[in-house]
């Protein structure tokens, strides 16, 4: 059966890759950090979403042999200049009891942050960047690094029980409702996600190289 590494530990993030490439593909494995031996995770130091990507395809990649796909991703408020960006996942800092890698003191931080910005003036993109690493065949890597955008908006509250990280305060543009992205189904929200078009736009990469191994 082909096997694709996704260089994360993220249950909603594997669940979603399986289901976008199951639909090219019907029996690949998109296996998790924690399907393989262990290995240092590089820092995620870059100056933006490509280059933390890279990094962590490369890595998976030399560390394991597999094909690995490595995302980065994060929200950037027209507001706060393009933050928390890069920074999305850490972006409490020392006031999260987790060293910053922590949705809900995330989240409070940027609402407080926003309190006095008016409506009209709270709107955001989720933004992602997917790496894929091969084997080229030559004995070297391939490498590829798409991109995707979902446009929205930052609201008051937080709302829903689906998603992860600011899910629960992000209502994207592209919808029919009003609804955050953590309110939305896993389809419906697939359809729209930076994530979703991310991967979909490497999927036919990704399939190419695993249908030929």
């Amino acid at each position: 059966m082909p096997e694709v590494l996704l260089a994360s530990n993220n249950p909603k993030k594997l669940a979603e890759m399986q289901r976008i490439l199951g639909e090219r593909l019907p029996d690949v494995t998109v296996l998790g950090l924690g399907d393989v031996a262990s290995y240092d995770e590089p820092v995620e130091d870059a100056s933006d979403f490509a280059g933390n990507a890279l990094l962590k395809a490369r890595a998976g990649l030399a560390a394991s042999g597999i094909p690995t796909v490595a995302d980065d991703s994060g929200l950037c408020v027209d507001a706060l200049n393009g933050m928390p960006g890069v920074l999305s996942a850490r972006w409490s800092g020392t006031l999260s009891p987790h060293g910053g890698k922590d949705d809900a003191t995330n989240n409070r931080l940027l609402l407080d942050q926003l309190a006095d910005v008016p409506d009209e003036r709270r709107g955001a993109q989720f933004r992602c960047a997917v790496a894929f690493c091969h084997p080229d065949g030559n004995g070297g890597v391939a490498e590829v690094v798409v991109h995707g955008v979902m446009p929205g908006r930052v609201i008051r509250e937080q709302r829903g029980a689906g998603g992860f990280g600011y899910d629960v305060v992000f209502v994207p543009d592209e919808q029919d409702g009003e609804l955050t992205s953590a309110e939305m189904t896993s389809e419906a929200k697939d359809a729209i996600s930076h994530r979703g078009r991310a991967l979909r736009e490497v999927a036919p990469v990704v399939v190419a190289v695993l249908g030929g191994r």
